[in-house]
């Protein structure tokens, strides 16, 4: 599969100044860019700011950043899923995940999480592949926000709606190991019947086992 990728970007007003949200962006001008010393949700900036640079490089590696002048202060990902995790074993090449979105704690609330998935989506070659994210309430700043795991998980759901996102079903064991957890996904519009039938062998893999 040939992973096409045209850039696109938009400039959103906040009360903090103008940030653009923009992508895909290269890993060479990830690397010029400062990487926000808050984006400390999944690894220190320092290691996240390099997993990101290394994503960019993949074929099929998306990065999609908010940037404040030359700052990266938000960033999500797109890539083929881990290899441990079930969403890999069908070797679907049409399948990418929405791996980590972050936004520093200044510019949350201002529109700029949504903003980072609709410029995802703007991408023509968007349509060709099942997008997926999964959802896991241990990843989410419940502290930081002092929301409770449902109004967190609300949220996200919004946010993910933005780039049309919509609920889907799962057995993952992960995933249904918590009510809060949860398996949001878009099917592009030339995803083609049989490659949704793979998808929801995908989603229910322990049907059978009972």
């Amino acid at each position: 599969m040939i992973h096409e990728k045209t850039y696109n970007s938009l400039e959103i007003e906040t009360k903090h100044g103008v940030v653009i949200v923009e992508g895909p962006i290269a890993s060479e001008e990830i690397a010029n860019l400062a990487f926000h010393e808050d984006l400390v949700a999944f690894r220190t900036p320092a290691q996240q700011h390099k997993a990101i640079i290394e994503i960019a490089k993949l074929p099929e590696g998306r990065i999609i950043i908010v940037r404040d002048q030359q700052n990266i202060v938000g960033y999500c990902t797109f890539l083929y899923p881990d290899p441990l995790e079930r969403w890999s074993q069908g070797k679907m090449e049409n399948l990418i995940e929405l791996g980590a979105i972050e936004v520093i704690p200044k510019f949350r609330g201002t529109g700029v999480g949504k903003t980072l998935l609709r410029v995802s989506m703007m991408d023509d070659a968007m349509e060709d592949y099942i997008t997926i994210t999964t959802e896991y309430y241990w990843h989410w700043d419940l502290k930081g926000t002092g929301l409770n795991v449902w109004e967190y998980r609300k949220v996200m759901e919004k946010m993910m709606q933005a780039g049309g996102l919509e609920y889907f079903a799962t057995d993952d064991p992960e995933i249904s190991s918590h009510p809060a957890n949860c398996l949001m996904a878009k099917i592009g519009s030339r995803i083609n019947n049989e490659s949704i039938q793979q998808f929801d062998q995908l989603r229910f893999m322990n049907r059978f086992m009972y």
